[in-house]
């Protein structure tokens, strides 16, 4: 008599997107153990792998499983998405590497050497970053943005930036989507209704609640930021640099809700026109959208009013691999956040883009960090520091004439590259986020000595040795 045997795959707890905030908080479920070394996105974390168990919350080793698992999905979600030949930013090195204790912080972020994750106890309840999917997998996403479009790190444009942000909350939410058991629930949360606030939807629970105990209008009331929003398209130029949470700000996180709300509602219009809307309809529609946004970053040209440009990019994308048959979707969700003006978003025919496609189709990734952006030189005294200061100015050739709407009607006309690159760096220092070193302070500098305000940039040297230049240090 033959005797089966039964192989077990090993399997972790982990949480499927976020820990959720007191009382509201998650359970964790089985997974199986994630495999992280896979192409085109290897991945590593810098510490030492537990032996997989039924580690809880609260746990190194459950922390750890978590962000292995919230990694292995990111690479899985975008990895089937994007062109053949796509790697890492050559300074990232073979894999991206995730450090989950970097510190004490409400934070993450991610940076050309890595992805740093950060901790802090409030309330009683230690938050970590890395315990949640969310927070993982948005930050991975700002690694495979790097990948495909290096040009957007060192961009002197609130709208890139921007963008960059919006790519980090599209990956949380196409990773979420990526599991079934998710897709249930927000089709039964949500009655089909895709545009509303759900668990998919909501980012970051646990770290927006965190954040609200010492800022209560820095974030959403419910969570970090929700891609269920109404925010309409502003030239970021003409915006404060910040605000409360309940306003729109040329900050890039407040910004990206524009493009992340419009995407949102892209996927729920897709979802529509699948033969049944089930759980397998909502996950070839989120494919598609996310397969159509890849397009449309790698293809679209750096300029100013970049959103408008990612726009038309993805109602060509989608005129090329689809027939058109999603343009409706696109261009709905575009219009209702003011990304595109009704003339431009009727403007993006298929005509149009068969006249206009040369360079559209076969794209590559990746490109020098500065394909296609301006150098612009402008004078250091009047930022504070001691010599001129160069800053890379979004300014490729338009390939659509199209542009988002203006508030009382028709098309915004967009900034012109200076102008836009200016107003970034002067936002910059208005929000504390710029590290001059002392060396390049004139004597009137205005400098946010803050150890608690990370900055994302620094004034150093420009790499042709003349003057000096704003770089970026990372994505937080």
């Amino acid at each position: 008599m033959t005797v089966q045997q039964h192989v077990t795959t090993p399997t972790v707890l982990v949480y499927e997107d976020d820990p959720g905030y007191p009382p509201q908080v998650n359970v964790p479920v089985p997974h199986p153990v994630p495999q992280l070394d896979t192409q085109p996105f290897p991945m590593a974390i810098a510490e030492t792998a537990p032996q997989p168990d039924s580690a809880g919350p609260g746990t190194e080793a459950f922390r750890y499983w978590v962000a292995a698992d919230a990694l292995s999905r990111a690479g899985q979600t975008w990895g089937s998405l994007v062109p053949a030949g796509t790697q890492w930013h050559p300074t990232v090195g073979r894999a991206l590497t995730a450090h989950l204790n970097a510190g004490i912080d409400l934070n993450a972020y991610y940076d050309r050497r890595g992805l740093w994750f950060f901790r802090r106890t409030v309330a009683g309840v230690t938050v970590a970053a890395c315990e949640s999917n969310e927070v993982v997998e948005h930050e991975a996403g700002h690694a495979v943005l790097d990948a495909l479009r290096p040009q957007l790190f060192n961009a002197a444009s609130a709208e890139t930036a921007a963008l960059h942000e919006a790519f980090g909350d599209i990956s949380a939410l196409l990773g979420s989507l990526q599991l079934e058991s998710l897709r249930i629930a927000v089709l039964a949360e949500t009655q089909g209704d895709l545009e509303m606030s759900s668990r998919v939807s909501r980012m970051a629970e646990q770290l927006g609640w965190a954040i609200r105990q010492g800022h209560p209008t820095g974030v959403d009331r419910d969570c970090l930021r929700n891609l269920s929003n109404s925010f309409f398209y502003r030239d970021p130029v003409e915006l404060p640099p910040s605000g409360p949470a309940n306003t729109l700000s040329s900050e890039p996180h407040s910004f990206s809700r524009v493009f992340s709300g419009a995407f949102l509602k892209i996927v729920a219009g897709i979802f529509r026109q699948q033969d049944l809307q089930d759980q397998a309809g909502l996950a070839a529609a989120a494919e598609i959208a996310g397969q159509l946004l890849v397009d449309a970053v790698v293809s679209a040209p750096v300029v100013s009013a970049y959103y408008a440009q990612v726009a038309g990019h993805m109602i060509a994308a989608d005129q090329r691999r689809n027939g058109g048959r999603y343009g409706q979707s696109l261009r709905s969700a575009f219009v209702r956040h003011g990304i595109l003006s009704l003339e431009a978003a009727v403007s993006v025919t298929e005509p149009e883009v068969a006249r206009r496609g040369a360079g559209m189709t076969d794209v590559q990734p990746g490109g020098g960090d500065e394909e296609g952006l301006t150098p612009v030189t402008i004078h250091g005294a009047a930022y504070g520091v001691t010599q001129p200061l160069t800053l890379s100015a979004p300014a490729q050739e338009r390939r659509f004439g199209i542009a988002g709407s203006a508030p009382a009607g028709g098309s915004l006309r967009p900034a012109d590259p200076e102008r836009v690159a200016t107003s970034y760096l002067e936002d910059l220092f208005r929000r504390g986020r710029v590290y001059v070193p002392e060396e390049h302070r004139s004597d009137a500098a205005f400098v946010d000595d803050n150890p608690s305000r990370l900055k994302t940039h620094e004034i150093s040297r420009s790499s042709t040795g003349e003057g000096l230049a704003l770089t970026r240090r990372c994505f937080d």
